[in-house]
């Protein structure tokens, strides 16, 4: 692996053109395209902070892009790129096409710094205005739910305004009973964060209920998240109701704005702290501070 970073190192030196031309030829010297990937995979784990996930997703599109290349991919052209982009662009959708674009980037970019600009612009979301369900339509869709153990996870979702993979991997240590807060530790990259958020006395009676019943050893829902969803797809071909993780997320914001909680607590239980030193360090984001707002706020999913 040293003498590959070595030689990445040195070609990619070599290979810049002061005038902004790309180089004519750029081939690898003995490296093969796994050992490519598994250097690549450590640049972004340590040198970028990456989550597993990210790089999982960067690691799958380079590998579509090697079987379209079928050549050393670190020998790769702009043009080939924009061949590569232009055959997958109707097949995939904006969100897809979009993740191609930045493993690109950030592969040729970042990573191998090519001498030529790596400056493809990725598709912006068409915006649709987001379906928000009520009370009544989350109450139906809660008595569709097959277990008790997947009306926890509902009304976790609804009541915390977490991520679908921060409710799959909480483990009972996250959990303060006594305060009903929660301190979800999934996150390892740079590109999402959480902090902290609480759940009601809705959720609390039916965590009791689940947790007397099933009493799980250490994680709360024990399964991952191809597991999870199994529940939430009955429901929603018994209730007619598309409701998912993300959508409970989405009302969990919402309705906590109709109740009068400002935007940046909202964005705190979601785990969205701010990036601005103002805000950061101006607003009071003690765990006391964000239960007393919670509390006061008064959110209910079901009643």
């Amino acid at each position: 692996m040293k003498s590959l970073k070595m030689s990445l190192f040195r070609l990619n030196e070599s290979m810049v053109d002061r005038a902004g031309f790309e180089p004519a030829t750029f081939r690898m010297p003995s490296a093969t395209f796994n050992e490519l990937l598994k250097e690549y995979a450590r640049f972004l784990e340590i040198d970028l902070l990456r989550a597993d996930k990210t790089i999982r997703n960067h690691r799958s599109c380079l590998r579509n892009f090697q079987r379209f290349f079928r050549r050393n991919i670190a020998s790769a052209t702009k043009d080939d790129l924009r061949s590569f982009l232009q055959e997958i662009k109707p097949k995939f959708s904006s969100s897809t096409y979009a993740n191609h674009v930045k493993a690109l980037r950030v592969f040729y970019r970042d990573f191998l710094r090519v001498g030529w600009s790596v400056d493809f612009r990725m598709p912006q979301p068409e915006f649709k205005p987001k379906w928000i369900p009520s009370k009544e339509e989350l109450k139906r869709f809660c008595e569709a739910l097959p277990s008790l153990k997947a009306k926890c996870m509902f009304l976790f979702y609804a009541a915390t305004g977490l991520r679908n993979c921060e409710v799959a991997k909480l483990r009972l240590s996250d959990i303060d009973f006594s305060s009903r807060m929660v301190i979800p530790k999934v996150h390892s990259g740079l590109t999402k964060k959480s902090w902290i958020t609480f759940y009601n006395d809705e959720a609390e009676n039916v965590l009791k209920e689940y947790l007397e019943a099933c009493k799980p050893s250490d994680r709360l829902f024990l399964n991952t998240n191809t597991h999870l969803e199994h529940p939430f797809r009955t429901a929603r071909r018994i209730s007619g109701l598309s409701i998912t993780p993300q959508v409970l997320r989405e009302w969990f914001a919402c309705e906590m704005t109709r109740l009068g909680v400002a935007d940046r607590y909202i964005d705190g239980f979601c785990g969205r702290v701010p990036r601005s030193v103002l805000a950061r360090h101006y607003t009071d984001y003690s765990p006391e501070k964000l239960k007393e707002i919670y509390d006061k706020a008064g959110l209910k999913a079901l009643s």
